[in-house]
């Protein structure tokens, strides 16, 4: 090849290349200014535990249940709550979720589970590809333990934000085996930075705190008490233990001293939906969106969740995939003694 030709071939390539990666950082900065809508309205899609593995073409229905849900509830963000890929290499997989997000236009995000940190790529690793992908707003800075530590605002029109989306790693196995076994659980700084990073927010809205959710995977100690409170009934179906971690750092006791978070979205335990209050703190599950591959598994679907600008408040429900909408409710209204 002449080496004028190869230059030329070089500089495309190059220019295509950078191209491409400002094109994607500009839709990501874009992306990131979430707003409510015309009718004040944010609607989150939460999918869970999804375990797709492209590698050996196991779970790929869930592509299907995704697109479907999307065309049913056409949200203003998805997020995955955990278990996303099985692969050894989980790229192929993200990548096949980044078609369908961008197909849709819907910004998206991941929480990771305990199955993330098992591919062959490190959980950090992950984390970093995961930030490349087109309208992906993850963005885990590295400012506490873990790799999917971020708080998104939700805004009005004018820009001010209204609500808070935290979104949070919460980890995978015990750290301290054999004398403790079992899933993990927040660190000691994870809650640190939770709580600073409420206390900037509440003082940047005239120390008023501002109506928050929290995307996670697994459940805190606390998910056995929303569900027995024997004054609240739950919504939806508890159909195995809550697989929580033996230690608990107080991230639940955070969230009560810092007045903002008004519920919590889990995945891990597949075959548990249900919303309850403790406290007056939501602590719901979503719906596993894996194929049903067992007979007391859920039909496969996602939780559906509307904040309402400038209230303390918000909807919810379980979409199925095959389009039937289960135990609705709305917190606070539906959780009254």
């Amino acid at each position: 090849m002449p080496l004028i030709l190869f230059i030329i071939i070089y500089e495309i390539t190059f220019c295509s290349y950078v191209f491409i990666a400002l094109t994607t950082a500009v839709q990501s900065q874009h992306l990131a200014n979430l707003e409510f809508n015309d009718d004040k309205e944010f609607k989150i899609v939460q999918f869970t535990d999804t375990h797709v593995n492209v590698e050996s073409g196991k779970n790929l229905e869930v592509f299907t249940t995704v697109k479907k849900i999307l065309d049913m509830e056409k949200p203003d963000l998805v997020v995955l709550t955990g278990d996303v890929a099985t692969d050894g290499n989980p790229e192929k997989t993200y990548k096949e979720f980044e078609k369908i997000f961008t197909q849709a236009k819907t910004p998206w995000i991941v929480a990771f589970g305990n199955h993330d940190s098992q591919a062959d790529l490190s959980r950090k690793e992950v984390a970093d590809f995961i930030h490349t992908l087109s309208y992906c707003l993850n963005n885990d800075n590295g400012e506490t333990h873990g790799n999917s530590n971020f708080v998104i605002p939700v805004g009005n029109k004018q820009n001010k934000a209204e609500a808070l989306i935290y979104i949070m790693d919460s980890n995978a196995y015990s750290t301290l085996k054999p004398e403790v076994d079992g899933w993990g659980w927040f660190d000691h700084s994870q809650v640190m930075w939770y709580k600073e990073k409420s206390k900037q927010y509440t003082r940047s809205n005239n120390n008023k705190p501002l109506p928050a959710v929290a995307f996670f995977h697994i459940p805190l100690p606390e998910y056995y008490q929303a569900w027995s409170n024997k004054k609240i009934k739950a919504f939806g179906q508890r159909k195995e233990d809550e697989c929580g971690p033996e230690i608990n750092t107080g991230m639940f006791a955070a969230m009560l001293e810092c007045k903002d978070v008004m519920g919590t979205f889990v995945g891990h335990d597949h075959n548990n939906d249900y919303i309850g209050i403790y406290y007056d703190i939501a602590l719901a599950y979503g719906r596993i969106t894996k194929t049903k591959t067992y007979r007391k598994a859920p039909v496969e679907g996602a939780r559906i969740i509307v904040l309402k600008e400038g209230e303390r408040s918000f909807e919810s429900w379980v979409r199925e995939v095959n389009g039937k909408k289960v135990a609705p409710c709305m917190w606070p209204d539906s959780f009254v003694n």
